[in-house]
């Protein structure tokens, strides 16, 4: 069997009348990056607070690396990295001085944090800014240096919280060959995003709504949830036709893509072409199947999908 680094069961957290998350249960492999896809709102932030002992639950059990949480929480403390959306370092300080700051606040000693302050500072391409202050630096330095700190005590468990919301996509795409490099060498690592091509990249993804966990698996499990199941329009008025595509009962959604409609069917659709051209009025568009995409798998997975 695959080696869990944490199981929650009926996880649930409840501020006053307002339910953050609600009955989530999950299984997150050792070693592997796993990903909480979902917009703001959907509890993602709420759920790693409780899953690294932040927060209390309201109901549900939790175990981190073997540690029931929140009674451990203080000794899992020792065994993670926490890397926020905000920016969490401080402004008035340089590169080294945060690095140095910290490893205090981990316990290294100075020897091991002379160490592990330039092995990191070489890896995240940050020794030429070790002067540096942080508030002088741009968002994708300021994102290697927040890793740097975060994996500084060597954790076997990393928590990232939309770590790539401030950066570009060439900073993106640098930011997650480093989190394959972690992955690689053993550490679990789970990230939170919003963004489609990021999801795409984890081993395991996690979709959630309103405090609901509503599908799960690996992209490639997900995604051939849709087979045959999504449909390229193209020609005609295409406005039009997507106002009378979202008439038609079995279709789940459409959306423009530039010069052609994607058409989202519902589960249970046989025939997804022959259906669309009996119900469309305009004979001359042409129609055909396509793979699926996350954003097809989301769209199907959420308050607008099957279950409606």
């Amino acid at each position: 069997m695959t080696e869990l680094a944490i199981r929650a069961k009926h996880l649930c957290k409840h501020f006053g009348d307002v339910i953050a998350v609600d009955d989530v249960d999950l299984e997150i492999p050792a070693g592997e990056i796993y990903g909480f896809l979902g917009p703001n709102g959907s509890g993602k932030t709420t759920i790693i607070r409780m899953l690294c002992g932040l927060l209390t639950p309201t109901a549900g059990e939790v175990s981190v690396l073997g540690l029931d949480i929140p009674a451990q929480a203080e000794t899992l403390r020792r065994n993670f990295g926490y890397m926020t959306q905000k920016f969490a370092l401080y402004d008035d300080l340089t590169v080294q001085e945060n690095m140095q700051f910290m490893s205090r606040i981990h316990g290294l000693s100075r020897a091991a944090a002379r160490t592990r302050i330039e092995e990191l500072l070489e890896r995240y391409a940050l020794t030429s800014m070790r002067s540096r202050f942080a508030g002088a630096m741009s968002g994708g330095q300021r994102q290697r240096l927040a890793l740097a700190v975060a994996t500084l005590h060597s954790p076997t468990l990393l928590f990232l919280d939309e770590p790539t919301s401030a950066v570009d996509p060439e900073n993106r795409r640098d930011f997650w060959e480093k989190l394959f490099d972690l992955s690689d060498a053993g550490t679990t690592v789970l990230v939170s995003t919003h963004y489609m091509d990021e999801a795409e990249r984890c081993h395991h993804l996690a979709i959630l709504e309103t405090g609901h966990l509503r599908n799960q698996g690996t992209p490639q499990e997900l995604l051939g949830q849709l087979h045959d199941r999504v449909v390229e329009i193209s020609g005609g008025d295409l406005r039009h036709v997507k106002r009378e595509a979202l008439r038609l009962p079995q279709v789940q959604s459409v959306a423009q893509q530039g010069l052609h409609l994607r058409v989202l069917l519902r589960r249970g659709t046989t025939d997804p072409i022959s259906y669309l051209r009996e119900h469309l009025p305009d004979s001359k568009l042409s129609l055909t199947c396509t793979p699926p995409s996350l954003e097809d798998v989301f769209v199907a997975s959420t308050a607008a999908g099957d279950e409606q």
